[in-house]
């Protein structure tokens, strides 16, 4: 997935430098990914900690870290995917709202695929009773249906033409990932609200750092996961969200100091870049009121759209490190 904020690029400059600010040997470590997204960053440290807290008030990001995070092994994947590949096309949600061919002047995915969606989606709560396969079996849906989306990368807006990309038939491929043993948890809530019931050792936070909402940009893979009633509004099709306080210049530095104030971990660590809302020097302002303070910065590719990857631009990538007094 082309996800905003990604931080896979830059999960060696993120490991190196936690492990030596907080101490080589994490095995002792409760380790807390607030601000999950995909969930690359809390995935990659999930076999070396005590065990592992992560959040995201997006339902797809709860939906793809509890996949990640709380499955063990599973028996009879590859015969599920293949019935549900085999599952004949029909016209639900996607298709109706998000489709072309359906009449609602949206064309976020071909005709077949988002028919081929509504008929998978369906077809997945046949097995709701087993949380572990039914959570498994969205995050699949989710990623593969992401590859085959008419879009620039986010789904704020469609593309007027099906790419090549879209043009290709979905195929179902169940999630890549490693089965755990540990007992990790994992959240849907609002950060500020739920940080005050967590404690640990490290707090990893990569807020939104601009004005894009994610609940806007990634609409579409809630409803895929949600498939839920609602009326679609506007050109785009959106559904309601929660506005992030993270992306208002007003609220962000507040929302920021609220969680290192109220949080209980002994190391905090911040990915912040140098095109956000909150400037380098006041987040290292902020952080050095509550306990000892470092920071480092590198070079990294700047997010980039469909249309724009050929187009390389550098930004810089802070990480803030704090040892709470």
């Amino acid at each position: 997935m082309n996800y905003i904020g990604s931080k896979a690029q830059l999960l060696p400059f993120l490991r190196a430098n936690i492990e030596a600010f907080a101490g080589g040997d994490l095995s002792s470590k409760v380790f807390c990914d607030l601000f999950a997204g995909s969930g690359c960053v809390g995935k990659s440290f999930a076999t070396d900690v005590r065990s592992l807290i992560s959040n995201d008030q997006e339902y797809y990001s709860y939906v793809l870290n509890r996949a990640m995070l709380q499955t063990g092994i599973l028996e009879g994947v590859d015969e599920i995917i293949a019935s549900l590949n085999a599952l004949p096309p029909t016209q639900g949600i996607i298709y109706k709202n998000y489709c072309e061919g359906s009449g609602s002047g949206r064309n976020y995915f071909s005709d077949r695929n988002g028919q081929k969606i509504d008929a998978m989606r369906q077809g997945i709560e046949a097995y709701k009773e087993n949380e572990e396969l039914y959570f498994f079996l969205l995050a699949s849906l989710l990623l593969s249906a992401d590859k085959v989306a008419n879009t620039a990368s986010v789904y704020s807006a469609f593309l007027k033409h099906l790419k090549p990309l879209a043009q290709e038939e979905l195929c179902f491929q169940a999630l890549d990932y490693q089965p755990m043993s540990k007992l990790h948890q994992v959240f849907c809530e609002d950060a500020n609200t739920l940080i005050s019931k967590l404690e640990g050792d490290i707090l990893y936070l990569d807020p939104p750092y601009n004005r894009r909402q994610y609940g806007a940009n990634y609409h579409l893979l809630n409803t895929i996961a949600r498939y839920d009633s609602f009326v679609p509004k506007g050109k785009t099709g959106v559904r309601s969200y929660e506005s992030s306080p993270y992306c208002k210049t007003t609220t962000a530095l507040q929302a920021l100091e609220k969680l290192i104030y109220e949080a209980k971990f002994s190391y905090i660590f911040i990915s912040y870049n140098d095109e956000g809302i909150i400037s380098s020097s006041m987040i290292a302002q902020m952080m050095q009121k509550y306990g000892k303070y470092e920071s480092i910065k590198m070079p990294h590719h700047r997010f980039k759209a469909y249309q724009n990857k050929l187009h390389k631009h550098y930004i810089y990538e802070y990480l803030h490190f704090l040892e709470k007094f």
